[in-house]
C-alpha cells in the first residue's frame, strides 16, 4: 500500500517541480540513480514500467526508499491498463502516470486515493480526466501536442488545471522557464535529465550521476 495520502504525494511533486522519469532492469543501478536524485533534492520519482519483470525491480525500490530515502514520494509510470495499475498499487506506489486516459485506471486508483495522472494530448481530454478525479494531468507528448503555447491556451479558459509537462523538457533555464511561465504545475524529465551513457558511466559509483544530469536545482523554478 502507498506510504504517503494523496495530499502528500501532490505536495511533493509541486513543491520539488520535477519528477525524474526513468527506468533500468538493474535494480542496482536504479537504486544508485533514486538514491542520487534524492540527495539532489527530489522528492517525487517516477519509475516507468517499460521492461520484463519491471515490477520486480519496482518491489525492490519501494522497499529501498523506505529506508534510505523516507521522504521519497516513489511512483510509477508507463500505466495503460487497469489491472498493471493494481499490480502496482499492490507493490506500493504512491502514484500512478500513463501515456494516455484511460477512465478505469481512475477507478482503481480513486478506490485507493491514490493520484492518477493519465497523458492527455487534448483540451476534451483534460476535461474528461478532470472530471472523474484526475487532479493532475500530463500533456504528452508535450512538445507535439503544442508546447508550452498549449499550456497557455489551456489555463486561460481552464485556470484551474494543474498541469504536467513531459516529452521537450529540458534541464536548461531557457526551457524550463519557458514551460513555467505558461503555467505547468511540474514537469517530467527522463531522456534530457538521464542521457543513455548516464547508467553505463554509473556503474557502482553514483557520484558520477550530477555530471550526467546537471544539477537542475541552480535553477530556481520558484523565479517562474
Amino acid at each position: 500500500m502507498a506510504r504517503f495520502n494523496k495530499m502528500q504525494v501532490l505536495d511533493a511533486i509541486v513543491s520539488t517541480g520535477m519528477v525524474p522519469v526513468y527506468y533500468n532492469k538493474d535494480v542496482e543501478i536504479a537504486k544508485q540513480v533514486v538514491k542520487a536524485c534524492y540527495e539532489g533534492g527530489v522528492r517525487a520519482f517516477e519509475f516507468t514500467n517499460r521492461g520484463d519483470f519491471a515490477h520486480e525491480v519496482f518491489a525492490e525500490l519501494i522497499k529501498f526508499a523506505t529506508k534510505e530515502c523516507p521522504e521519497l514520494v516513489l511512483g510509477v509510470g508507463s500505466i495503460v491498463d487497469a489491472g498493471t495499475a493494481s499490480l502496482y498499487l499492490q507493490l506500493g506506489a504512491n502514484f500512478v502516470v500513463g501515456p494516455l486516459f484511460n477512465p478505469e485506471i481512475a477507478k482503481v486508483c480513486n478506490r485507493r486515493l491514490v493520484p492518477y495522472t493519465p497523458g492527455c494530448g487534448s483540451v476534451s481530454e483534460i476535461g474528461f480526466a478532470q472530471e472523474v478525479g484526475c487532479d493532475l494531468c500530463k500533456i504528452f507528448p508535450a512538445g507535439n501536442v503544442g508546447g508550452p503555447s498549449f499550456v497557455k491556451n489551456i489555463k486561460a479558459p481552464m485556470p484551474w488545471s494543474m498541469i504536467m509537462a513531459t516529452g521537450a523538457v529540458e534541464p536548461t533555464e531557457e526551457n524550463l522557464s519557458a514551460w513555467f511561465k505558461a503555467g505547468v504545475t511540474c514537469v517530467g524529465m527522463g531522456s534530457k535529465l538521464f542521457p543513455n551513457d548516464c547508467s553505463r558511466q554509473l556503474g557502482g559509483n553514483i557520484h558520477t550521476l550530477p555530471r550526467c544530469t546537471g544539477n537542475y536545482q541552480e535553477i530556481s523554478l520558484n523565479d517562474f
